[in-house]
């Protein structure tokens, strides 16, 4: 058989770049919506679902439902929607079988939804997170894809909704070299659909984007509003907040608005988290916020809050539940908050990617500051321009969606990466991309100790306003020591925040302070920390690692058992280590000073 008849012979099992047709249409920050206040549809709920681990979804085109020959033959089909066995969405498929628990390749869902058009314009399809790919197609159509497993997906589906219709997400979670994170972590790869699915009616015009808070100009009395339209028109916005006494018409030429409105609102801090109700509207569009106001900045070495220095009195947490994986509940985000405050903590690192946008919505509530990060975790392809895309896609798409949120304070652009050209060039760029993007927070990223002169001297240091160091002295750096002289040999010009240190303790295990994986040992490195660290003027904050054990494919040992085990309390948030009262007691000493 020649090559010109292997391509039409059975064209799909010969096909190796089947992916290439499903390359464009790619969902990214442009095409992102502002949804706040908005009517939506849940398509959460049972979906039919299949490994597909061959990708053979995408190489035969299942999603055209072709059953027959151009002869009216009947033809052999390798999948049977209706009939596969079904999984309630969002979740993760590793926590839904044992027999999934490891599996990290392509998985199928489908399902049926009726649609009845009425005004709307526009139905768009918001997808909160699919880790790492998810390709979308509706009735036989392909919409588009999305890149990157931990920020919001949109397309635009109006034009092939029917009265009944079949969606497929084909959800691809490989890990791969060129992606953001890379194919290496230290944290479980969790794949699915993990977040809402749903539909969004708009109506021809309407409102793209809105943006509010704080003029940062030190006097506490503007509001700066942004707001976009879908389309190029020339009209007025009216924006509302109650709270304020504001109503202001803000002109809008060719879809784009801006205003600064003087206002004194009652700044938004941890100890005061005042909310106001927001509402633009503009034609027949409407949205809603819930919102504080606060000022963010560093000035000569402080991290100032409302004015004020502040010291971040913090604890870093992963997106995980030993129930349900990436796909938390309300009330467990609720309860990750609760022990934070627990501890002391005014801040939380929220780490290594972008958690639910609920979590940025109940630190608002709850008065919690946060720390939010993209993955450009360790040995990202630094020298790969399409993996810089990425990362800073998905960088502004966690801008863009947690803009409004007072809590955040900080964008992290990354973690624990080697200080070489390539990562100084790929990290400077995106360092300067948030502080473009957004100018009433601060940036920042965990970088390494230089080694060899045993000193803050990372060079990303220069496109920084707050600098973040992964330190682990008496752990994976054995000698206690190197913790004063690090110090010592150090003399930064920026804030400094401990973005990590630790030691890892089996919970309910016990021995000396010299065994490694006890408690004791957990607890003696973080009284030697504190007390080490309390003591040096240019650290304004710390968010030791971690809140609680999570699972890592990594951590083999008999006492890791797959997990990371440096959290105070154990995967089930029901046991706190002894190192959590130890932290606990320093913090509330420094609330008391």
């Amino acid at each position: 058989m020649d090559a010109e008849k292997t391509k039409i012979y059975m064209s799909d099992i010969h096909l190796e770049d089947y992916t290439q047709q499903y390359e464009g249409k790619q969902a990214n920050v442009h095409s992102m919506i502002f949804d706040g206040g908005r009517k939506k549809e849940l398509l959460n709920g049972e979906w039919q679902y299949a490994v597909d681990q061959y990708d053979t979804c995408l190489r035969q085109q299942w999603f055209k439902e072709k059953r027959y020959d151009e002869n009216g033959y009947t033809l052999p089909v390798d999948y049977s929607f209706d009939e596969w066995p079904t999984m309630q969405l969002p979740a993760c498929w590793n926590t839904v079988d044992k027999e999934y628990l490891l599996y990290d390749s392509s998985m199928v869902f489908t399902r049926k939804f009726s649609y009845k058009k009425g005004a709307e314009g526009h139905v768009i399809l918001k997808i909160g997170a699919a880790n790492y790919l998810c390709r979308v197609f509706v009735n036989g159509e392909y919409m588009g894809m999305h890149r990157g497993g931990s920020t919001p997906c949109f397309l635009d589906i109006t034009g092939a909704l029917q009265e009944e219709n079949r969606i497929i997400l084909v959800v691809d979670a490989t890990r791969r070299a060129e992606q953001v994170p890379t194919e290496n972590t230290d944290w479980f790869n969790y794949g699915g659909i993990y977040r809402d699915i749903e539909l969004i009616c708009l109506p021809d015009t309407y409102i793209k984007d809105f943006k509010i808070a704080l003029l940062p100009d030190g006097t506490f009395e503007k509001i700066q509003v942004k707001i976009e339209l879908s389309e190029s028109v020339d009209t007025a916005a009216l924006l509302t907040i109650e709270g304020l006494g504001i109503r202001e018409e803000i002109p809008v030429a060719q879809g784009k608005g801006e205003a600064v409105i003087p206002a004194k609102p009652e700044l938004w801090s941890p100890e005061n988290p005042k909310l106001y109700e927001v509402k633009v509207s503009c034609l027949k569009d409407c949205v809603s916020d819930r919102t504080g106001f606060r000022e963010i900045r560093e000035e000569n070495g402080e991290i100032i809050l409302n004015g004020e220095p502040i010291f971040l009195r913090g604890i870093s947490c992963h997106e995980e539940s030993a129930q349900n994986g990436k796909a938390l509940t309300d009330e467990e985000r609720i309860e990750n908050i609760l022990l934070a405050k627990e501890l002391g903590c005014n801040f939380m690192r929220i780490a290594h990617y972008p958690h639910h946008e609920r979590m940025a919505k109940l630190a608002d509530e709850y008065g919690i500051l946060l720390w939010e990060e993209i993955p450009v975790y360790w040995a990202i392809r630094f020298d790969r321009e399409a993996t810089y895309e990425d990362a800073h896609n998905q960088l502004m798409e966690l801008i863009t969606r947690d803009f409004n949120r007072a809590s955040v304070i900080i964008w992290s652009v990354g973690n624990e990466n080697a200080d070489t050209d390539e990562r100084l060039k790929f990290m400077g760029r995106l360092a300067d991309a948030a502080h473009k993007a957004d100018r009433t927070r601060l940036v920042s990223a965990a970088c390494l100790v230089d080694s060899e002169k045993n000193a803050i001297a990372d060079r990303l240091i220069e496109h920084l306003d707050v600098i973040g160091i992964n330190e682990y002295c008496g752990w994976y750096t054995p000698d206690f020591e190197k913790l004063p002289q690090l110090m010592a040999n150090s003399s930064p010009k920026k804030p400094v925040i401990i973005t990590e240190f630790g030691a890892d303790a089996l919970p309910g295990h016990h021995g000396t302070v010299t065994d490694k994986g006890t408690e004791e040992c957990q607890a003696y490195v973080y009284e030697r920390q504190i007390e080490t660290l309390r003591g040096i003027s240019y650290i304004k904050g710390m968010t030791p690692w971690i809140l609680y054990d999570f699972r890592c494919p990594r951590r083999t040992s008999s006492l890791q058992k797959y997990y990371n085990r440096k959290g105070l309390c154990s995967p089930d948030k029901t046991y706190r280590k002894q190192a959590f009262w130890t932290l606990q007691k320093f913090y509330h000493e420094l609330m008391e000073e």
